[in-house]
Order: C-alpha cells, then sequence, then structure tokens
C-alpha cells in the first residue's frame, strides 16, 4: 500500500513523536537547573465564600474557584512534584507518536493486513491502555502531593487525572490488532491450500 498519504503520515508522526521527546526532555532540563518558585492551583477551597463582599445589589453569592500557590526555594520532592506533573503526558505521547509512526511505515511498505501491521497495533494498544491511567496516576499523584506539601491541611493522597476515555481507544486497538492477525492467519492457510 504504497500512498502518498500513508508515508506523509508516517513522517508527520515520527516528527511529532521527536518534537515530544525533545520537550519531555527540555522540560525536564530546564525545570531541574531552574531555581525559581514552583507553583500549583487547587480547587480543594471552591466552595469557600470570598472574603471581600461584592457590591451591595442583587442577592448575589460568590465563591472562590481556584487558589494558586507557589513555594520560594522549593524542596527537591516539590520540584520533582512539579516535574511529574508535566513529564509523564509528555513521555506517553512521545512514544505513543512512535509506535503509531512505526505501525504506519509497516502499512506503507508492506501493506495493511500482514502480521506485522497487527503486531504493531496491538503493541500500540496496550500501551495507551495501560500507558494512560499510569500516566494519569503520576500526574494526579505529584499533583495532590505538591498541594499537599504547600498546605498540610489539604492532604494528598493518589488521584487519577487525564483524558481516561484513550483507554477505550487502547482497547479498541488491541482487539483489531488480534482480529487483524487472525485475519492474516486465515489467509495463509487459504493460500496455503490453493
Amino acid at each position: 500500500m504504497n500512498t502518498r498519504l500513508t508515508k506523509t503520515l508516517a513522517s508527520v508522526t515520527f516528527a511529532l513523536a521527536v518534537l515530544c521527546g525533545l520537550a519531555f526532555l527540555g522540560t525536564g532540563v530546564t525545570h531541574m537547573l531552574d531555581d525559581g518558585e514552583v507553583c500549583v492551583e487547587t480547587d480543594f477551597w471552591h466552595n469557600a465564600s470570598l472574603a471581600n463582599r461584592l457590591p451591595d445589589g442583587a442577592d448575589v453569592k460568590a465563591t472562590s474557584s481556584v487558589t494558586r500557590m507557589c513555594q520560594g526555594g522549593p524542596s527537591v520532592g516539590q520540584r520533582a512534584a512539579d516535574l511529574g506533573g508535566e513529564l509523564p503526558w509528555l513521555l506517553f505521547g512521545a512514544v505513543a507518536l512512535l509506535l503509531f509512526s512505526r505501525m504506519l511505515k509497516a502499512v506503507w511498505l508492506q501493506g495493511p493486513f500482514n502480521e506485522a501491521v497487527a503486531q504493531r497495533l496491538f503493541v500500540l494498544g496496550w500501551f495507551v491502555t495501560v500507558g494512560t491511567p499510569l500516566a494519569g496516576l503520576i500526574v494526579g499523584w505529584s499533583h495532590s502531593w505538591l498541594v499537599g506539601s504547600m498546605a498540610p491541611i489539604v492532604g494528598s493522597g493518589p488521584t487519577v487525572s487525564g483524558p481516561m476515555v484513550l483507554v477505550l481507544a487502547g482497547l479498541a486497538a488491541v482487539i483489531m490488532g488480534k482480529i487483524m492477525r487472525e485475519g492474516v492467519r486465515m489467509r495463509e492457510d487459504i493460500e496455503g491450500t490453493i
């Protein structure tokens, strides 16, 4: 299946994977070398009343929505937790795009219905299925721990953040990879008997 579109998509996804990888490395290096403050936002007090009243008039109640906290001279743990809020999704994106690019390259070189494409789709599906909640857990827990380190009354615990709907896409890719693998085996069996 030597089409220009497949070749172009394989090249574009590979370039995006490289960009995500460079963003991962750049963000990690710049954050670890930075000696500035670390900031985090929390909605823990989202139902708290505002200290200053709104102008008199209509019967209006106002609550705060987001609290931004910054720590000057953060500890190594706080700086690592700040990194844990950004790096997992960049790494996840880089690897997922790389796996997708490899699958598209196999489609471009060998056609869509062969063992290599089925295997790469299967691997990509499992990576997305397992990697999405894992990256979400690391990001959520890092954020929660960072908030808890600045405001101990909030506490920290395991939370998951991010688009968990990607798990469904990953499972669909796993199933499609299995179906394609069975289709390839059936075609090979038929070709072998003729």
